[in-house]
């Protein structure tokens, strides 16, 4: 055989090779990355309060497991159920739930059972944790709780003191008028009333006489109101004194604007504050149910307690022993402003056991819409 037929078939041979080569990579996209081939990143889709889809939190995980998430923020338990609701099943992978609204979740079908052995619950900080209420149905478990904060009285330390904050009356203070704020959702609004009129230890368990004095102390507050905020809102007028106080939030907002050198915090008052609870659940008839749950187990290790702790959105408190002491350990300034560590007076689980803290709920003796609407009459008035 010739040089020259020799070396037209290898031409050939080479060019059949390549030709195979650019066809399967058109046929399955990969990701180059030092010299080596991996397959696209897997979409994960989350339903979730924002902040929790974002790179502090998740960037770590994907690049651990070539996953890639897509994040639909929603604010309120009553949004969530909504999104759900107009969506088909399998449509979200992972749905972040406020505690009080699993219950609902899995009676309507919306979410998976969980196996309990995948959780670190031994190492829960506080023993309600473990089987927090409407997470579990006849023994079986449908929401892994990851973190949770309080709920009570956020204020400019330049215009009104701690002892004042101590109480929710300070609202009702003739030199904050309009300049008090709102979250805009009900729970936490209607719920802090409650507590301010004495409704122990069910906020959110009243009677007909007891709902409607609720209603009553929200609207002698009205012509103190100075706007309804969301998540952003909340943040900014606070941020730049158009608030000087705000109802329905906590730490979670004040936090932030905290750790960057604003002059505002939050206190539990002594009339109590609410916590709220966050937890994901798998979304029914998610084909990846296997690595959103890797995801949940990764959030319950220690690594995962502090960035979720940590996030920059609004920061939490951890749910495990084991979180709190790697928060200490990485970002101790954290752990003392939040009162994570021994012997702080707003030490989170002392606050519980003091009684000082009572958990989120939905109304008992009313609907949703029945608090909604006198929401919406709040604000219209």
């Amino acid at each position: 055989m010739s040089d020259k037929i020799k070396t037209d078939k290898k031409s050939r041979r080479s060019f059949i090779k390549q030709s195979s080569g650019i066809a399967t990579a058109l046929a399955f996209p990969t990701i180059f990355t030092s010299g080596k081939a991996l397959a696209a990143p897997t979409e994960i889709n989350m339903l979730a309060w924002y902040g929790h889809g974002e790179a502090d939190v998740v960037a770590e995980f994907e690049a651990m497991h070539n996953v890639k998430f897509k994040p639909k923020y929603y604010a309120g338990g009553d949004n969530m159920l909504a999104l759900i609701a107009q969506s088909p099943p399998g449509t979200y992978d992972l749905i972040l739930s406020d505690g009080e609204f699993v219950q609902q979740l899995d009676q309507a079908g919306h979410i998976q059972q969980l196996n309990p052995s995948d959780y670190p619950f031994d190492d829960f900080i506080h023993d309600d944790f473990k089987n927090f209420p409407g997470h579990w149905r006849d023994g079986n478990l449908y929401s892994a709780m990851i973190r949770f904060g309080f709920l009570g009285v956020s204020y400019n330390r330049n215009a009104v003191s701690e002892k004042e904050a101590m109480s929710y009356n300070c609202f009702w203070n003739k030199n904050l008028k309009g300049k008090v704020g709102h979250f805009d959702w009900h729970l936490p609004n209607l719920g802090t009333a409650s507590l301010y009129n004495g409704n122990i230890p069910s906020p959110f368990n009243l009677d007909s006489t007891q709902w409607g004095k609720v209603q009553q102390t929200m609207m002698s507050l009205r012509s103190q109101s100075g706007g309804f905020f969301d998540y952003g809102g909340s943040f900014n007028s606070l941020k730049n004194g158009e608030m000087l106080a705000m109802c329905g939030i906590g730490d979670w907002i004040t936090g932030a604007l905290e750790r960057d050198g604003a002059p505002v915090t939050s206190v539990v008052p002594e009339e109590g504050g609410l916590q709220w609870t966050e937890s994901y659940c798998i979304g029914k008839g998610s084909k990846k149910a296997a690595i959103a749950n890797e995801f949940i187990r990764y959030l319950l290790s220690p690594k995962g307690q502090v960035k979720s702790a940590s996030m920059a959105a609004y920061p939490a408190f951890c749910v495990t022993n084991a979180g709190q002491a790697a928060l200490r350990k990485e970002n101790f300034f954290e752990a003392q402003r939040t009162g994570q560590i021994d012997g702080a007076s707003n030490n989170p689980i002392k606050l519980i056991n003091d009684g000082r803290i009572h958990y989120r709920d939905i109304p008992v003796q009313q609907s949703l819409e029945d608090w909604n609407d006198v929401w919406s009459e709040y604000k219209s008035s």
